[in-house]
């Protein structure tokens, strides 16, 4: 129990049986006991167990077992994973309030969450329980009938409403709190998220080197785009005019000018907020000189015959986009574009076959600010992706990914020669799997090169 153990004396003899017997308590230290002993802690079903060592000889010295009042938590019982302290926060609060703790309210509490900054935005299936909700906006009367309503502080200290949120926020050591919502219906792929504690929503990530900033409340951000970001920070497009037909807020846009080297980008985006975070995104990395950013639909662009490259970053898939990327690559070179989309794919493992072959250069692995946390674990982990067996994704194609990614090398290369009026060649360099975005379906990057065929 936690307040009364059975502690061991001579701890030496005894200690190495204890542990081949696993009878070691490790929620309690050693300590010292009268007489200049030394306690050891040992688990409620060891007693039998003892007295059968002991009868058995090979405990070697004499023992006798004690009970200490208020044992000492050994130093990894003392510390507590923030999914526990958020736990025991909570539990205490509403309990103060002269309300029961619950299993529904257990099952709400979030044990992961992620992280921007000073700000964590929350799962959007946490504190959905009735309770929640009437403490999160502070509308439900104190239950010790002091007349109080919350939130607000009553005459006996009861707190709730905003409390509610600066206690999680506290909790997880954050100033800003934010609750994911489903992303809202239509092309601009909004985010539903909604301020919960602080007064605005910017928050800002440095990935590889590259600062972003955006309002969580206003646009999306995809930690889980962190190796497609470094595989194009590491491509050769010096010299290079890259058109970015889906730029948001510069996910790809950066680091093709930061890293990459490209002369120019010719950024497309349709939704005003995430034009204003690019805008303060391409300042911050100071290459704002070497973009401009086209604001409407990419349906629309007037640009023809200027991109070596174009990127396509737009999922489940940039297929209307196909058209103006065939547009704007260069009549007489042609170039090379970078191809999103969400395949499926059945769970095959045993029938995939070798990766693509390509000319350009994978970059390593690294981690981003702005990925879920385990609560639960002392140290944060990035989250992990689908994987096939203990295979990274991107180790191999899947025949479904290599037959989506002939048939628009077909598509495209019949696009080029309609609009052109001669035999153009496609031809695929890569297959990158980027994420697993749902059962069975990932999201992958087709690098394509299109070149007008000479006479």
């Amino acid at each position: 129990c936690p307040t009364r153990e059975r502690c061991l004396r001579w701890p030496r003899p005894c200690r190495r049986h204890l542990e081949e017997e696993r009878l070691l308590d490790a929620r309690y230290r050693l300590q010292e006991v009268a007489g200049g002993s030394v306690a050891l802690p040992v688990l409620e079903v060891a007693e039998q167990r003892l007295r059968e060592l002991q009868e058995s000889g090979a405990l070697e010295l004499p023992c006798r077992l004690l009970r200490i009042q208020s044992p000492i938590p050994s130093k990894a019982a003392s510390v507590r994973t923030p999914a526990q302290k958020l736990r025991s926060e909570l539990r205490r609060m509403v309990l103060g309030l002269g309300e029961s703790w619950s299993e529904e309210l257990e099952h709400d509490v979030p044990r992961s969450w992620q992280r921007h900054g000073d700000l964590v935005l929350l799962s959007e299936d946490s504190f959905s329980a009735a309770l929640w909700t009437k403490l999160g906006k502070g509308s439900k009367a104190c239950s010790r009938g002091c007349g109080s309503e919350l939130p607000g502080l009553s005459q006996h200290g009861c707190v709730a409403g905003p409390a509610l949120w600066e206690t999680v926020a506290s909790a997880l050591g954050a100033q800003r709190l934010a609750r994911r919502g489903r992303v809202l219906p239509g092309g601009m792929r909004s985010p539903s998220v909604t301020l919960l504690l602080g007064q605005d929503g910017w928050v800002e990530h440095v990935d590889n080197g590259i600062r972003y900033t955006f309002d969580v409340t206003k646009c999306m951000f995809s930690p889980g785009n962190i190796t497609e970001k470094l595989r194009v920070a590491s491509l050769p497009c010096a010299g290079e005019v890259l058109v970015d037909l889906y730029a948001g807020i510069g996910y790809f846009t950066l680091p093709y000018l930061v890293h990459a080297a490209a002369a120019f980008v010719h950024a497309c985006e349709w939704n005003h907020h995430a034009v204003e975070a690019l805008r303060r995104n391409l300042a911050l990395n100071g290459v704002q000189d070497r973009c401009h950013i086209h604001h409407g639909d990419n349906r629309q662009l007037q640009l023809q015959d200027v991109a070596d490259r174009v990127n396509l970053g737009l999922i489940p898939s940039s297929e209307e986009g196909w058209p103006v990327a065939c547009r704007v690559l260069k009549k007489g070179t042609g170039g090379v574009l970078h191809i999103h989309h969400n395949v499926e794919a059945l769970p095959t493992p045993s029938c995939l076959q070798p990766a693509v072959p390509r000319n350009e250069q994978r970059p390593p692995g690294d981690s981003s600010s702005g990925e879920w946390e385990d609560g639960q674990q002392e140290m944060q982990s990035p989250e992990e992706t689908e994987s096939c067996g203990k295979e990274r994704l991107a180790a191999r194609v899947r025949p479904e990914w290599q037959r989506w990614a002939e048939a628009a090398a077909a598509r495209i290369r019949g696009l080029l020669e309609e609009l052109h009026g001669q035999p153009w060649r496609s031809s695929i360099l890569h297959v990158e799997a980027v994420k697993s975005y749902a059962p069975h379906v990932h999201h992958i990057v087709l690098d394509l090169e299109c070149r007008p065929t000479l006479p």
